[in-house]
């Protein structure tokens, strides 16, 4: 991923220059590796690029071979070769970037483009072939990347875009997070939904609502993940995998081993026939054979990556984890005072006040300053599988990305792959649902029906004569990460709260905030360091806040460690 910041439809824009890339130079974290800036008619695109594929020849702004089309893009598109193979042997290609078949992609299917991309992505395409110029900018289906909108009133024509909210809060007195799953158009000023998966029919509760009723293939679910994982080792430079013990990032840890080694291997053999060539002669080239491992960067063994407090939840089944995989592991520990320290950077970071997100994304923060230092710039990551097959003890937002791109670290998700996607959302809903304690049911193998049953059992499975994961692990209870790095660390942030935020100040709260009002001195603490970075009301109205609902057993609290069905789930143990 990268940064980048557009303006489309402002007079003049050489004498903007200067400010848009100052706007984007606020992204930098994001794209260290180089800055391109495109001065049109009337637009700017300026671009941060934090280069993993296409290295050497896939800077951006990228421009059209005739000169009128011109893209920038954050993200990954992990189908761009059969895509450029889709386009024919008439479309010339200028670099080996994976976003650069989006500009033939254009001219051919218009908008209808962001359909036939893989990947995580937002983009804004200028297009100078028309008058007046026209910009469309898109985003993934499930809102991978980040994308921000934004008007301003003394620039009434215009129209800002931004990988943050920090690169056109000073800019713009009206912004929104962008759609997933859209696509805006200048043309008649419209953003439409491109996604349409056969899992939604966009009627929540009327009349139209259709509920899934297929159930649960367990070898499909398990071979689409795998594909999943392998389409996300796409790259360039050194990779690894975020590593908590818990199953989901032990199951992609475990998927990426296996894959890793079987890229390894296969390179070995290009390494020898390579060898056997130079003394025999090549052999008659395959027209049209694509070679997807010669691309490949690959260590000889997978690089796992944990964080927690001293002992933690997390480091120890961490490091079962990546005994069991084999996985070269780093291991990282902090201090509640380290964690607290560094909250101010993380709310910058992430643009958000809402707890939760603070909570997790502090030591995923600090963690990822340490892997970007190691010389790794992108990793796997296990997030997406508790909101897709129901495995939070209740449901929150997943850790912000944010964190990991602060460090210009990319993360990719393999559980939010849309073919896995697919397969998942239209399993029927009662197989995704679980009861707890003496209710909890156990299948003809033993197995208990507890969180992510569905995919515990297509992974508890040996094809090859090689278990996924060690049982103790498989079958693991969801841990939140703010928990599992450490219980002191959620103890910490609030007693740290509490001794800060006055009683008075804080009897006072919805006279400050009468919307979004925080209701615990933790949420309180939270939102004045937020508004002290992001002042503006523009800035405040892009924050989600997630607030549980007291019938759930955790009050105001989000910790999953308030749901009495962690508590028994330890005190069985």
């Amino acid at each position: 991923m990268c940064g980048i910041f557009a303006v489309h439809g402002v007079e003049n824009p050489a004498s903007y220059r200067a400010r848009a890339i100052a706007c984007s130079k606020k992204l930098r974290h994001r794209g260290p590796d180089w800055s391109g800036c495109y001065v049109g008619k009337e637009a700017i695109l300026v671009h941060e690029r934090l280069a993993i594929v296409g290295v050497d020849t896939g800077a951006q702004p990228l421009i059209s071979e005739d000169g009128k089309l011109v893209l920038a893009v954050n993200g990954e598109i992990y189908n761009h070769l059969a895509l450029r193979a889709s386009l024919g042997s008439d479309v010339k290609f200028k670099t080996h970037s994976d976003c650069e078949p989006i500009l033939a992609l254009y001219k051919k299917y218009d908008k209808d483009l962001c359909n036939m991309l893989d990947g995580m992505f937002s983009f804004v395409l200028l297009d100078e072939s028309v008058s007046p110029t026209r910009i469309i900018a898109a985003r993934d289906p499930i809102g991978i990347t980040t994308l921000y909108q934004g008007w301003s009133s003394k620039k009434p024509g215009a129209v800002y875009f931004a990988s943050e909210l920090k690169a056109i809060i000073d800019e713009c007195d009206k912004i929104i997070s962008f759609p997933p799953g859209h696509v805006y158009d200048s043309r008649d000023n419209s953003t439409t939904r491109h996604f349409q998966p056969s899992w939604w029919d966009g009627d929540l509760d009327g009349p139209n609502a259709t509920t899934p009723t297929q159930s649960a293939d367990l070898e499909l679910i398990r071979t689409t993940l795998e594909d999943a994982v392998k389409k996300r080792l796409m790259s360039e430079v050194p990779y690894g995998v975020l590593l908590s013990g818990g199953l989901d990032s032990s199951l992609i840890a475990s998927i990426a081993a296996r894959e890793t080694e079987k890229v390894a291997r296969a390179q070995l053999e290009l390494r020898q026939k390579k060898l056997q060539e130079s003394i025999s002669g090549p052999p008659t080239p395959t027209p049209g054979l694509i070679n997807e491992e010669s691309t490949l960067v690959a260590w000889p063994q997978l690089h796992s990556f944990s964080i927690g407090l001293e002992n933690s939840p997390d480091l120890l089944a961490a490091r079962k984890a990546a005994h069991f995989l084999g996985t070269v592991h780093h291991e990282s520990t902090f201090t509640v005072q380290e964690g607290l320290d560094a909250i101010p950077e993380v709310i910058y970071h992430l643009e958000t006040f809402d707890v939760t997100t603070v909570r997790a994304s502090t030591p995923m923060y600090l963690l990822s300053r340490k892997i970007k230092a190691m010389g790794v710039k992108m990793v796997l990551s296990g997030e997406g599988s508790d909101e897709i097959l129901g495995g939070y003890l209740y449901f929150h937002a997943a850790p912000d990305p944010k964190s990991t791109m602060a460090w210009g670290l990319e993360a990719r998700v393999p559980f939010l792959d849309k073919a896995f996607l697919e397969v998942a959302m239209n399993v029927k809903p009662e197989e995704k649902m679980f009861n707890k304690g003496k209710l909890q049911e156990v299948d003809k193998d033993g197995c208990p029906k507890m969180e992510k049953y569905i995919l515990r059992k297509a992974f508890d499975c040996a094809p090859d004569g090689k278990h996924y994961l060690p049982r103790s692990i498989l079958w693991r209870q969801k841990e939140q990460f703010s928990d599992g790095v450490g219980y002191s660390w959620i103890d910490g942030m609030k007693d740290h709260a509490a001794s800060t935020v006055s009683d008075d100040a804080f009897a006072k709260r919805a006279e400050r905030w009468p919307d979004n009002t925080p209701d615990t001195k933790e949420a309180y603490y939270i939102r004045e360091i937020f508004d002290g970075l992001f002042p503006s009301e523009a800035a405040a109205g892009t924050a989600i806040r997630w607030i549980p609902r007291g019938d759930w057993g955790c009050a105001s609290d989000p910790s999953g460690r308030s749901v009495s069905i962690h508590n028994a789930a330890y005190q069985e143990d």
